[in-house]
């Protein structure tokens, strides 16, 4: 019988949390559609949100802040609907910014440009999925990202390539060992609700502490979580 009680009571706790959670998607979702208003190729934008694509709280807050922000160099890992979100707004709303995606498989590059016309300051490299040894755990990477992508940037999304049970998405460690206290940046990180992302994010933020730079910690929670990572200049994501 106590075995029972317990069982119903973890059961209702879960039921309350996913509840919270929808709740929480709800109001990030309404959000969302305020912060586009009046960014008419934003809001004829065909988005499938939700899913493996990024939820309301992660469009609500790339949108912030390619619009406070307006960063000039952009990576993305992983293409698919942030993708669109992207190169819309650059191509409509940021005329002086450019928009690198890295992606894993040359036929969702081929299927994905059947079906919509990126800008022509968006380029998509396919680097093939890999392995690499992390602290003793196989993780999901891009293979040779550290030689094929040499600059650095004023935004990094991370959402690609697939999740890995531990230290996920490292790929974000390899290109932010470029990075020098000189630096300026944010870094998205979607899915932090999860314990691979959350392993990374902590090796990661050693590692720019270790190079003398401050970093500003924002997270906003829905049906996932989004964990942003910024330097001075961009210290207010916290406030978004």
């Amino acid at each position: 019988m106590l075995k029972k009680i317990k069982n119903l009571i973890q059961e209702n706790i879960k039921f309350h949390k996913a509840h919270q959670d929808t709740l929480s998607e709800l109001y990030w979702a309404n959000v969302y559609h305020d912060s586009i208003r009046g960014k008419s190729a934003l809001e004829n934008l065909g988005l499938n949100i939700g899913r493996w694509a990024g939820n309301y709280t992660f469009f609500y807050i790339l949108n912030r802040i390619l619009n406070d922000y307006q960063p000039k160099k952009i990576i993305e890992f992983g293409l698919g609907e942030s993708t669109k979100f992207i190169s819309t707004y650059i191509e409509n709303y940021a005329p002086d910014s450019v928009h690198t995606v890295i992606e894993q498989d040359e036929n969702w590059r081929t299927a994905f440009l059947n079906r919509f016309r990126v800008s022509n300051k968006t380029t998509i490299k396919v680097l093939p999925l890999t392995t690499q040894k992390v602290h003793g755990f196989d993780t999901n990477s891009y293979a040779e990202i550290g030689e094929s992508v040499n600059e650095k940037f004023d935004l990094y999304v991370v959402d690609g390539p697939f999740g890995s049970d531990h230290y996920s998405r490292y790929d974000i460690v390899t290109l932010a060992e470029k990075l020098d206290a000189n630096d300026e940046f944010i870094i998205i990180i979607d899915d932090y609700n999860r314990k691979g992302e959350q392993q990374t994010v902590q090796v990661l933020i050693k590692m720019l502490e270790q190079k003398g730079i401050a970093i500003h910690k924002g997270q906003y929670k829905g049906l996932k979580t989004v964990l942003i990572l910024a330097t001075e200049q961009y210290k207010y994501i916290k406030t978004l």
